[in-house]
This record gives structure tokens, C-alpha cells and sequence, in this order.
């Protein structure tokens, strides 16, 4: 009981995140996903025209059977996955069932298929959690068909659509003009855009973490590189895929997209070719910031070893003469010497002095 009172004193915080290592490689394609059924699910449909707007908030996913070959462009967000709403939903829009598999998944690679009468596309949203450090994700899925564009978002708490919300409220906007598949490019820009928001603060947390190391190289400088680096892994892991999936769109002759619309997505491409560069270089950095770590250390550890082989060096002189003048012989000079002491004294003194104004001429220290 007594030890019990002491130990709470050596304990020491985790530097190294390995739960975090494990969550990120936790994915194998080759075992079924077990997904947890959200509790509540929020459906949002905003149905619109270049005159007219209808934004509401649905009870159940039966009200949303309505916007199917209607006049109008549809777009119905479903916040929270249960199964039987989304088999529901994408058995009334004609949604291949391959397609609510994937809608269904978990950790699933971004993808884009085109599977008639729809396209499907399925990426990752990301967010920046400024108090772990962490790069979350949130996977979304998204239907495009003749009119309509259906969503599936894990989380009913954020997402990044919110100005493509605002452009819907104004009649005179682009996206209140075009149709579902300029719709469907916007989502996809929003959410390619938001990487760089991920990656500007990823980019600060580096400079940072460059100037620490700069400072003081120690143990937790090596940790938060080391989880910099698995939070690299993820960006890299969700940034690098979407790619295709946008080239698809670009390449696809479906009908479901314009000419027009197909080169929109084509600035999309060029946008996740720079954010793929940009991870690439933070990966570069982080690689020179463990070599800068490095060298910091073996710099420190040679600073160490020159200070004490200098004192080592000025403290030999006296252990040479202390060790002369204390051998067991009757014939020593100067052993019985009145001054013989003093002299020594002034030998072991004189002689480090004169050393260190030699090794200071010779630039050793």
C-alpha cells in the first residue's frame, strides 16, 4: 500500500502513440466489415430549379421516394448508415447493390464506378483534430443520377458542404442553374479543397515541430515525429486514390454528364495531382526532420565527448606528476626538497593552463 502512495510519481505519458499505428493498419479487405448501425439518421433533401427551392428535413427514408424522375434537381443527404434505410433508398432509385456494399464498407480505398443507370463515387472527407493532432476521416458516398444526387455521410455533426448550401439559397448561383451533375462536382471540389485546410495545419504542426527540434532534441521531439509521420500516412493513404476516382469522371462517357461539366472536373485533377505533391513533400520533410534529429543527437553526444576528453587531458598532467613523486624510492629529486611541494602544485597547475591556451590557439574548443 505504502508503494502504491510513490508509484503515481514515475508514471510516464505515452510518447508513442501505438494504438494509433494500429488503428491505420487495422484495414484487410479479405474479412467482412463490420459497420455499427447508426441510432438516429438525419435526411436533408434540397429540390430545386433555377425558379424555385425546396429545402426540408425528412421523418423517415420513405419521404425521400418522391424526388425520383420529378421535374426538378434532388438532393438528398442521409446523415447516419443503417442498412436497411440505405438498401431501402437505393433500391427505389435503381442503385446496383454492389453499390450499397461499398456505401455499406468500412476503410474502403476511394473509388469511382460507373454502373448504369448511375455513377457512384466513394472518398474520404478530412478533418484536423487540433487537440489530439490526429487527421480523422469520414467516408461518403455519392449517387449520381438522371435529376438526382444522393449522399451518405457517417457523421451528422460536421461536413464541409455548408457553402454549397449557401449557393442553393441563391437564385442566382451557378449550382441553382446547372444541373445534378454540376452538383456532383461540386461536392467532389469541396471536399478535394478541404485537403489543403488539412494540409496547411499538418504544414504548421512541421515547422513547429522543426523548430523544437532545433532547439532540444529529447525523446518527445522524436515521438511527435513519429506520430507527424502516421498521420502523414493516413493523409497520403485518402489523397493519393482520389486521383482516379477524378480521372474517371473526366474519361467516363456516361451520360449522366455534360461535356461541359466533364471539364470542371478536370481543374479537380489538377488539384489533387498538387495535393498529392504537397503530401510527397511533407513526407521528404519529415524524413530530413528525423535526419536533422539525428545529427542534432550525434552532435550533442560529440560535444560531450570533446568536453570530457578535454578535462580528461588537462587533469593528466597532474595525475602524471602526483603519480612520479608518489613511487616508493628512497632517491627522488627534489623529495626532500622544502619547496618540492609547491613545486609540483605549481607543475600540476602551470601545465593545464599552458594546454588550454594551446588547444584555444588550435581551435579545438
Amino acid at each position: 500500500m505504502q508503494q502504491n502512495k510513490y508509484l503515481k510519481y514515475f508514471n510516464v505519458l505515452p510518447l508513442f502513440n501505438t494504438k494509433r499505428t494500429r488503428d491505420i493498419f487495422k484495414v484487410n479487405p479479405t474479412i467482412a466489415p463490420v459497420r455499427e448501425e447508426a441510432s438516429e439518421i438525419t435526411i436533408k433533401v434540397f429540390d430545386y430549379n433555377q425558379q424555385t427551392l425546396e429545402e426540408k428535413e425528412l421523418d423517415h427514408i420513405g419521404e425521400a421516394f418522391c424526388y425520383l424522375d420529378n421535374d426538378k434537381i434532388s438532393w438528398v443527404n442521409i446523415d447516419g448508415i443503417r442498412k436497411s434505410d440505405v438498401e431501402a433508398i437505393c433500391n427505389h432509385f435503381n442503385v446496383h447493390y454492389l453499390i450499397v456494399e461499398d456505401i455499406m464498407s468500412v476503410g474502403q480505398r476511394p473509388k469511382m464506378d460507373d454502373l448504369p443507370p448511375v455513377l457512384y463515387c466513394l472518398l474520404n472527407m478530412l478533418y484536423f483534430n487540433e487537440s489530439s493532432g490526429a487527421v480523422e476521416t469520414e467516408q461518403i458516398s455519392i449517387v449520381l443520377g438522371k435529376n438526382f444526387v444522393l449522399t451518405f455521410q457517417e457523421d451528422a455533426h460536421r461536413d464541409v458542404f455548408d457553402s454549397i448550401r449557401e449557393k442553393l439559397r441563391a437564385p442566382a448561383s451557378k449550382l441553382r442553374q446547372a444541373g445534378a451533375d454540376y452538383l456532383c462536382y461540386s461536392l467532389i471540389d469541396m471536399i478535394v479543397d478541404h485537403y489543403f485546410v488539412v494540409m496547411e495545419k499538418l504544414g504548421y504542426r512541421i515547422e513547429e515541430l522543426e523548430e523544437k527540434i532545433v532547439r532540444s532534441s529529447n525523446a518527445r521531439a522524436l515521438a511527435e515525429i513519429n506520430n507527424l509521420r502516421k498521420e502523414l500516412i493516413v493523409l497520403k493513404r485518402n489523397v493519393t486514390p482520389v486521383r482516379d476516382l477524378v480521372n474517371g469522371f473526366v474519361r467516363t462517357d456516361s451520360d449522366l454528364l455534360d461535356e461541359r461539366i466533364s471539364k470542371y472536373f478536370k481543374d479537380i485533377y489538377d488539384h489533387i495531382v498538387q495535393a498529392n505533391d504537397l503530401a510527397e513533400n511533407y513526407r521528404d520533410m519529415m524524413m530530413n526532420l528525423q535526419d536533422l534529429y539525428l545529427s542534432n543527437v550525434n552532435l550533442r553526444m560529440n560535444e560531450v565527448m570533446k568536453v570530457m576528453a578535454i578535462v580528461t587531458c588537462l587533469l593528466a598532467p597532474a595525475t602524471v606528476i602526483g603519480g612520479i613523486f608518489g613511487m616508493n624510492f628512497d632517491k627522488i629529486p627534489y623529495i626532500h626538497n622544502q619547496y618540492g611541494f609547491f613545486i609540483a602544485i605549481g607543475l600540476m597547475l602551470v601545465i593545464p593552463v599552458w594546454m588550454i591556451m594551446l588547444f584555444r590557439k588550435r581551435g579545438w574548443f
